[in-house]
């Protein structure tokens, strides 16, 4: 599985799934300060699970439609960074698979996997 971290994403949490082993891009390490649209585009283009901690790409994804290999929204606003690293490490031991292709989010003590319908292409 090929992960694509949004600038947006703490850097512990990238460096922590490369060491789990998890084939981690970094927006901020190879084209900061891209426009969305353009960060989902290269997701969908290297067929990676888009991580970002930016909200926009809801908007993107339910409001306008965008097409994406799976985006995984972390929302662990107030915790250290290597506390969001563990549990964002966790998720994925526990949920990788499920998180292809769905738009997820985690939260403290939560997540939610939403797969797209079969029948019209909408989120579930």
């Amino acid at each position: 599985m090929i992960l694509l971290a949004d600038e947006s994403v703490d850097r512990p949490i990238v460096e922590r799934l490369r060491q789990e082993g998890h084939d981690t891009l970094y927006v901020a390490e190879w084209s900061p300060s891209i426009i969305d649209d353009q960060v989902l585009q290269e997701a969908n283009n290297r067929n990676a699970l888009l991580l970002t901690e930016d909200k926009d790409f809801g908007e993107l994804v339910y409001r306008l439609g965008r097409v994406h290999a799976g985006v995984v929204l972390i929302r662990l606003a107030g915790l250290p960074p290597s506390s969001k690293a563990e549990i964002v490490a966790k998720v994925f031991a526990d949920h990788a698979l499920e998180l292809m292709g769905a738009f997820s989010v985690i939260s403290p003590g939560a997540v939610r996997i939403r797969k797209p319908s079969n029948r019209d292409g909408a989120a579930t």
